[in-house]
């Protein structure tokens, strides 16, 4: 059977990686491709569990979240769920897989909150996902993490875990670098700093190069 192609969309939270999936997808679709959308958290057995955690609704001892530790842990264990029974079938069928987050998600959300650990945590996660499958391409939506928080707060939400406007910060920055982190794999950063539809034209060209 033919390879498919694997995309992911990445940024911090507001920067539209949601929007800008099923965009893309309809774009592909469009243009005569088979393609599908997929996020993490997966909608799986452990990707159901860390959103509850994200939203609160499960938490640790003492009434504490999970540390960044038992998170990455959580995320790789979903990330093969994922890769498993959602990512390789439809890529084994010729189609292109556009997922709203992947292990770049992991490598910086969970380094950030380390503090002082960036460095080994970084090599760390990146151990623990070692066995996922590599994207074909990471499109990095850069945006300002105030206009993001401000998107954030216009949707009326209770803050999730790592919503915090200094978490946000710190990880705006680390995905500016995050060539660096993850030197060998396809990664193009796009400023999102734009109206949707330039947006769209700005994803759908680094898709197309």
């Amino acid at each position: 059977m033919s390879k498919g192609r694997f995309i992911v969309l990445e940024g911090i939270d507001g920067a539209g990686t949601t929007t800008q999936t099923s965009r893309l997808v309809a774009r592909l679709k469009k243009a005569g491709h088979a393609a599908r959308p997929t996020r993490e958290p997966s909608d799986g057995p452990v990707g159901t569990i860390i959103r509850q955690v994200l939203m609160g609704r499960i938490v640790g001892a003492r009434g504490l979240a999970p540390g960044w530790a038992t998170m990455a842990l959580l995320f790789a264990a979903d990330r093969m769920d994922h890769v498993e029974s959602e990512i390789e079938p439809f890529l084994a069928q010729g189609g292109t897989v556009v997922s709203d987050r992947y292990d770049a998600s992991s490598l910086a959300y969970q380094s950030v909150m380390s503090g002082a650990k960036v460095p080994e945590a970084v090599e760390w996660i990146r151990a623990l996902n070692q066995h996922a499958r590599r994207p074909d391409l990471t499109v990095v939506l850069d945006l300002n993490p105030d206009v993001a928080a401000s998107r954030r707060e216009a949707r009326g939400e209770a803050a999730q875990l790592y919503e915090q406007n200094e978490v946000q910060r710190a990880l705006s920055v680390f995905y500016k670098n995050l060539p660096k982190h993850m030197p060998n794999d396809r990664i193009v950063i796009v400023d999102g700093d734009a109206d949707p539809d330039t947006i769209s034209d700005r994803v759908y060209q680094a898709v197309s190069a």
